[in-house]
């Protein structure tokens, strides 16, 4: 397969959307946290703790969602330099190094939509909603607090 210099630019697209995304849930989310961090300082509810306890969590994870992105954007750069530059072995490599970075960002991600359900949890639990017998419920739905 030939890769040429407008092979890496396929990646821009795609990482423009994810940051939005991105950016999007991290926004949501803090928003989120500095209502429960008003809640929490009148009752210090241990529903409120383990919501506190999976945000922050979801924000590392965002944070490093973030990151490997625009990591994964940096050496798509590069790979182009190296494609301009007439080094199309050292531009494949970097290519392929921003694929694998891009891929650990949405693993990430996957994580973070994965966590997102055991907030949820977390608040059906405490309203009585607990798994029907002979189910086993999910590690993303246990709280740990």
């Amino acid at each position: 397969m030939e890769l040429t210099i407008s092979t890496p630019t396929l990646l821009f697209p795609a990482s423009s959307l994810l940051f939005l995304a991105y950016t999007n849930r991290f926004l949501h989310l803090s928003a989120l946290i500095r209502t429960l961090h008003a809640d929490f300082r009148t009752s210090h509810s241990p529903v409120l703790e383990g919501q506190l306890k999976n945000l922050r969590w979801r924000l590392s994870l965002i944070r490093g969602m973030q990151a490997f992105g625009v990591v994964s954007l940096i050496f798509c750069l590069a790979s182009m330099a190296g494609f301009y530059f007439d080094s199309g072995h050292l531009a494949k490599v970097l290519f392929g190094l921003a694929l694998g970075l891009m891929a650990v960002s949405l693993l990430m991600a996957l994580a973070e939509i994965l966590l997102s359900g055991g907030a949820l949890a977390i608040f059906l639990k405490d309203m009585g909603d607990e798994p029907e017998p002979g189910r086993k419920q999910k590690p993303w739905d246990q709280d740990e607090a």
